[in-house]
């Protein structure tokens, strides 16, 4: 599933695109994803302000409507190659200036509703702070070790409440360069490596974005193209290879149940 990068990756694409553009006719090709697509000709004739990102939502502003936009598991968009809809192409964005952008989901998991009137929406309503903002720093972290103290630290800065935005590639990633085990009880990470915990996870998240994100599976820049930052894992997803540090295996065992990987030597 796109995590963070990728959905900031999708929104920089889609922001170059989309703003300024008029929706000449906005479509669905089917009644729902894994929630109901709601009456699309709310967006015909609709000004496209600009593309937001909200954790691992993307929030495509109208001069009407709101659209709150998840990519799900498989979700990608795209200008269909001579306009004419794929597949899964199962949202059809049609411009003034006769280019369009089709919103593609072969497993149907992503989300594409409206926001309510005063431009909020009950997925968005509880969540943290943005690991990028300034409202973000190791006192959010002090804050929810102190709360969830028995907790392993990689489930509290998954924690979309703590967090936003952390998803399982880069908790892994994050916890490595900060020498944190995954499964270390959050109460007994102190001060100090909590600061460093919350510098790692901002540097990660700012490196995979400058890199187009993580290609695993599915995941696709709007262009097309794959991301990067998959060449630069130090643990995820490379269980019995080296630690490029040290050169121990790299384990890994379920976590709240995700893999979690990590060198025992490196992170403790």
């Amino acid at each position: 599933m796109p995590e963070l990068p990728e959905v900031e990756t999708v929104r920089a694409g889609l922001e170059r695109l989309l703003a300024g553009s008029v929706i000449r006719r906005a479509r669905a090709r089917r009644a729902d994803l894994r929630t109901g697509i709601p009456d699309l000709r709310r967006l015909d004739g609709r000004r496209v302000a600009g593309v937001r990102r909200r954790a691992k939502y993307l929030l495509i502003d109208t001069d009407g409507p709101t659209i709150l936009n998840h990519l799900g598991m498989t979700g990608r968009w795209h200008e269909p190659a001579g306009g004419s809809p794929g597949l899964h192409d199962h949202v059809i964005l049609e411009l003034a200036d006769g280019r369009s952008l089709a919103f593609n989901d072969a497993r149907r998991f992503g989300v594409f509703e409206f926001c309510r009137a005063d431009g909020g929406h009950d997925a968005l309503d509880r969540l943290g702070p943005e690991p990028l903002s300034a409202a973000f720093a190791g006192g959010v972290l002090r804050a929810a070790a102190a709360r969830h103290r028995r907790a392993p630290i990689k489930a509290v800065i998954m924690d979309q409440a703590v967090v936003v935005g952390v998803g399982n590639i880069y908790a892994a990633e994050s916890l490595f360069r900060a020498g944190i085990s995954p499964a270390l009880a959050a109460g007994r990470v102190r001060g100090e490596r909590l600061d460093r915990l919350a510098a790692e996870i901002r540097a990660v998240l700012a490196e995979a974005i400058a890199k187009g994100g993580s290609t695993i599976d599915d995941y696709r820049q709007v262009n097309g193209l794959s991301g990067l930052f998959q060449n630069s894992f130090a643990v995820y997803g490379r269980d019995g290879q080296p630690c490029s540090a040290c050169g121990t295996a790299i384990r890994v065992r379920a976590i709240g149940g995700r893999s979690s990987f990590w060198c025992p030597r490196c992170q403790r």
